[in-house]
């Protein structure tokens, strides 16, 4: 069943399984749907929330551009409408950035935190790998279903295949976001400058990334884990959306990070 918060900007939102409570939150572009794979692996363990985005899907979409403040007072709003004060939470690339940001504003939400396929921004990061910007700029001058089969397939590992391409697509083009929402959303990542302020992370943290990631420099990882005390890293086979490609090795890590097993 799809809740809305009662807040200025009312966010979308469900919740799985049973179990301590976990927050997942999504990157540009992709609505709650892009936790598809990891849900059913993760609701054996845990109360799994997923949430729409501000700018997608059935949650508001005001003017932009937005912030990763704001869209991490949208992660509060969704855990205080739930009645939960504290969960694990996990976010991937932008979501990533929103997860941060929760966690540097609001630690007494955030036991423990997993950053995947994500930078912490700012001059101290890696850039877009050049493959994804000359691709940006390709993309504009190509058919919309072209454009977007191009860009989904550069979010997976080259040897991904037909059918898992296939299952992106058709969630993107059947629940398509506004362009206004796209880009008020990318206006939060290309701002997000969390690399001082990143230091100020107590949960305890665990980053992930694909090894092939396109779209978020894999050393941003390392970067990250210099940053924030205590922190763990994984390198793993696969992507920007790695956690599609092998969605069962994607949740058992997770899982056992946040059990305090890894």
């Amino acid at each position: 069943m799809t809740n809305l918060t009662d807040t200025p900007v009312p966010i979308a939102w469900e919740e799985t399984g049973e179990g301590p409570p976990l927050l997942l939150v999504m990157g540009l572009g992709y609505g709650r749907w892009g936790w598809e794979p990891l849900v059913p692996f993760l609701a054996a363990d845990f109360r799994v929330f997923t949430f729409d985005n501000r700018g997608i899907g059935e949650s508001g979409h005001p003017e932009g551009p937005y912030t990763a403040a704001m869209m991490a007072e949208d992660c509060r709003s969704v855990l205080d409408d739930a009645g939960v004060e504290r969960a694990h939470v996990v976010g991937s690339s932008l979501g990533g950035m929103i997860a941060q940001e929760l966690a540097i504003q609001s630690p007494e939400t955030v036991e423990r935190l997993v950053l995947m396929s994500t930078t912490p921004g700012g001059t101290e990061s890696y850039p877009m790998p050049s493959v994804t910007t000359d691709l940006l700029a390709e993309v504009e001058n190509l058919k919309p279903e072209v454009a977007l089969r191009k860009l989904v397939e550069n979010a997976l590992s080259p040897d991904a295949s037909e059918e898992l391409v296939e299952r992106i697509m058709h969630h993107r083009l059947g629940k398509p976001q506004r362009p206004e929402g796209w880009q008020a959303q990318a206006a939060a990542g290309i701002g997000y400058d969390g690399s001082g302020r990143a230091r100020q992370i107590t949960a305890p943290t665990l980053i992930v990334h694909g090894e092939s990631d396109n779209v978020v420099d894999s050393r941003n990882a390392a970067i990250l884990h210099e940053l924030i005390p205590g922190s763990k890293v994984e390198l793993v086979p696969g992507g920007h959306l790695f956690f599609w490609e092998d969605p069962r090795a994607a949740a058992g890590i997770v899982a056992s990070f946040l059990q305090g097993e890894h």
